[in-house]
């Protein structure tokens, strides 16, 4: 399609348009760079973020307002740099061509290879929660591949935007890496790009329009979506110890994680247990919500959000239970105070929509099958969380409930191993990435097939078909038979 027919209200700025030409031109004169130029690339990510760390962490606490220091570096930073250690450790045997399997009786001799190819230039969008991780990690991804990347930021991340389009042109040329500030409807215009590949990572709502846009070009497209991820928290375990680990995944980021704990099952009759304890936890690990350790949500309409669902949770009946006593919503800060929501139904906005902050609604049931069907009732969510030592209930609930990924006995910690794919399924996404996932993600694994000196076909199977030709091709069929 050419972008000359896209609707007037797609208007492509001609910035756009010029990198694509630039990266695409000099993809096609260096379609495949060597090992070592590969390794120069993820090289110069990492550089470019240990020579700038400083200035990172404090463009993305400008953009939340107040993010802790400690879950930048953390979360995105030390993440980011180790998934691309282990990149460049691992490159060379992601590069080699696989063998496969040729069959002797009908090709003897001959040889079949899969080759890992770049795919030329690859868009990413990348929304604002962890804006340097989910732009860096695909880009160690797609440079590992071979390709070239063009990177659109969020409008919440509008000063990291900023400093990036800054920076990467002292680590890279435009024509293999270049940066893009949001707004003034630039997000339309980016995913009608006609990219070889396009990776979007927010809102199942945006990733609807942003499949509908790719899909223009036949753009194959990777979404890295959200939904309601439960955690389980089985008979077995100890509930002191679920609340520990669950309440620290929760608070992380002030729970604005796709792949956050969106509600909980609990035991029924455990639930005052699980309160009590979180409690005490908050009090413990937060004295005082205004204090560096707590992340502010991220703009004013998220806030209002977060205030309107738990009003709304509080009106249909649920109790609850504000687990910082005293300390109160922040309009001026946005520092939102957690709560349990007990006793939640589904026609709730809690139990509808994902929640993206530290609200914690809690469901109690009495078996398995419960669990199973509520979940497996609603979209596939992007992770499941299931806390039992019993090994044959953690495989019921991971062969029964399909999702994105799974960590047993702990929350989002599957998302942090390199050697693991991460992405959704269904209404929580499509396409994996991270490590060697990632890696074949945004290359053409590429089939070819090498004739031997002779060729069997040519010898035996040439029109016009006589006796000799359907004999033989009746023995094949025998013998597959």
């Amino acid at each position: 399609m050419n972008l000359n027919d896209l609707p007037q209200a797609t208007l492509i700025p001609a910035e756009f348009e010029q990198c694509l030409a630039r990266q695409r031109a000099a993809y096609l004169a260096d379609p495949v760079p060597s090992h070592a130029q590969r390794v120069a690339d993820l090289r110069a990510l990492a550089q470019l973020l240990k020579d700038n760390r400083d200035a990172l962490v404090a463009a993305i606490n400008r953009d939340y307002g107040s993010r802790s220091s400690f879950e930048t570096l953390f979360t995105e930073y030390f993440v980011v740099l180790d998934g691309i250690r282990d990149a460049i450790r691992h490159l060379k045997g992601w590069m080699k061509p696989v063998k496969r399997h040729a069959d002797p009786m009908m090709f003897p001799l001959a040889r079949n290879r899969v080759i890992p190819q770049p795919l030329g230039v690859v868009g990413v969008i990348v929304p604002w929660n962890f804006p340097l991780n989910l732009s860096f990690a695909p880009l160690t991804a797609i440079f590992a591949a071979g390709n070239r990347a063009m990177v659109k930021m969020s409008e919440n991340s509008a000063h990291l935007a900023r400093l990036l389009v800054e920076l990467a042109p002292k680590y890279f040329p435009a024509d293999k890496l270049a940066f893009f500030e949001d707004g003034g409807g630039r997000g339309p215009a980016f995913s009608a790009l006609p990219f070889d590949h396009l990776m979007f990572t927010g809102s199942g709502q945006t990733g609807r329009a942003v499949m509908a846009n790719a899909a223009r070009n036949l753009t194959p497209v990777t979404l890295e979506l959200g939904g309601k991820s439960p955690a389980i928290v089985g008979p077995d375990f100890p509930i002191e110890t679920a609340a520990e680990r669950l309440i620290w995944l929760k608070m992380l980021n002030a729970g604005q994680i796709c792949t956050n704990v969106d509600y909980l099952f609990l035991p029924e009759g455990s639930e005052q247990a699980f309160a009590t304890h979180a409690k005490r936890l908050i009090g413990e690990r937060y004295p005082d919500l205004n204090g560096p350790d707590y992340t502010s949500i991220i703009d004013q309409r998220s806030f209002d959000r977060l205030v309107d669902t738990l009003e709304d949770a509080r009106a249909k009946g649920a109790t609850v239970i504000d687990l910082a006593p005293g300390q109160r919503p922040d309009p001026g800060r946005r520092k939102f105070p957690p709560h349990l929501l007990l006793g939640v139904t589904d026609d709730m906005i809690v139990m509808q929509r994902e929640i993206f902050g530290p609200l914690l609604p809690v469901k109690t049931y009495r078996s398995a099958d419960e669990v199973i069907a509520y979940v497996n009732g609603r979209d596939r969510p992007l992770a499941i969380y299931p806390f039992t030592h019993d090994r044959a209930l953690q495989d019921l609930y991971i062969t029964r409930v399909m999702s994105g990924g799974v960590s047993v006995n702990e929350g989002l910690m599957h998302v942090g191993q390199h050697d693991l794919p991460f992405g959704g399924v269904g209404a929580s996404g499509m396409g994996h990435y991270h490590g060697r996932e990632g890696f074949v993600t945004f290359s053409k694994m590429r089939p070819v097939f090498y004739q031997a000196p002779f060729s069997s076909m040519q010898m035996l199977f040439q029109p016009p078909y006589g006796a000799l030709a359907n004999k033989l091709l009746k023995l094949l069929i025998w013998l597959k038979g």
